[in-house]
């Protein structure tokens, strides 16, 4: 985990994966037959440094049931505010104030996609948040738990969601099985470039 817990302006705290899942401890969860899923590092690349890409929610989903049994705590992923707030000192800054609600930050994507890589680099290769969070400014989008309700905004049970949040360069809907967003698109928003995740906990570990 990073060095040091998110204070969040509820005032609560979570405790943050310092780098995003790699390949390497993907594969493990593959290994034990809790991941349908198995993974390879690109060409020249190191499993232990690359981050698990290529993730629809559904395997997220699986992963996290996996090291949920394994290390007995509770781990999640974050929102999509929580991951906002966590990113806001590593991402370039944007004028954007007119889409400050998550359901409608996507619409703003279209002025302001492109800045980050889109090339798949070993974990360590972007910024670090004062907290010790590595690379929320990469090129992987990582998923959240937050459901993308559609353009109503309304409540929708998590069970039966289309598509949820992801945070990266932009915030993006995604449909819960895409893998590969160039191919199987958005609900909402500019394709990411790369689909990982990152997990995060209530309590210290």
């Amino acid at each position: 985990m990073a060095e040091r817990a998110v204070s969040l302006p509820d005032g609560h705290a979570i405790y943050v994966q310092k780098y995003e899942v790699t390949v390497a401890e993907w594969n493990r969860c593959h290994a034990d037959g809790a991941c349908e899923l198995a993974l390879r590092a690109p060409p020249g690349s190191e499993a232990a440094t690359t981050p698990a890409t290529g993730l629809s929610h559904v395997d997220v989903e699986q992963y996290l049931g996996w090291i949920n049994s394994k290390a007995r705590h509770d781990f999640r992923l974050p929102t999509i505010a929580e991951w906002q707030f966590m990113a806001k000192d590593v991402l370039p800054e944007k004028e954007d104030p007119i889409f400050t609600d998550p359901d409608l930050t996507w619409a703003s994507t279209y002025l302001t996609s492109g800045l980050a890589p889109r090339k798949l680099s070993p974990r360590g290769s972007f910024s670090t948040s004062a907290e010790g969070i590595v690379d929320l400014d990469g090129s992987v989008w990582e998923w959240t738990q937050d459901c993308y309700g559609g353009e109503g905004g309304g409540p929708v049970d998590p069970k039966k969601c289309a598509a949820f949040f992801a945070g990266g360069e932009h915030v993006a809907a995604i449909p819960f099985l895409v893998r590969d967003p160039a191919r199987g698109g958005c609900a909402v928003g500019s394709p990411p470039a790369h689909l990982g995740l990152r997990l995060v906990s209530e309590t210290r570990i």
